[in-house]
């Protein structure tokens, strides 16, 4: 994974697609979707125990926005490929 900044920029969004492209080369459609949905549950599970109820709060916060728009492109990609 790249190194992220704190302020999480729009050249971390780059970082991580080109990342995501160097593991996707060669894998099947259906290979990037099972991949990202098992990358998502790890992340799901990382996150789920904080040590400070209010980072807690945030991070629960963060990871339904980002779960949410995660779901929709996975499903738009797996519907178009």
């Amino acid at each position: 994974m790249p190194e992220i900044s704190p302020e999480f920029t729009v050249e971390d969004i780059h970082k991580i697609r080109a990342w995501h492209a160097e593991i996707y080369k060669g894998m099947t459609p259906e290979d990037v979707c099972e991949y990202t949905r098992s990358e998502v549950a790890q992340f799901e599970q990382e996150l789920k125990e904080p040590p400070d109820p209010v980072i807690h709060a945030e991070v629960d916060r963060l990871l339904q926005s980002v779960k949410s728009r995660l779901e929709y492109q996975l499903n738009l990609y797996c519907l178009l490929n």
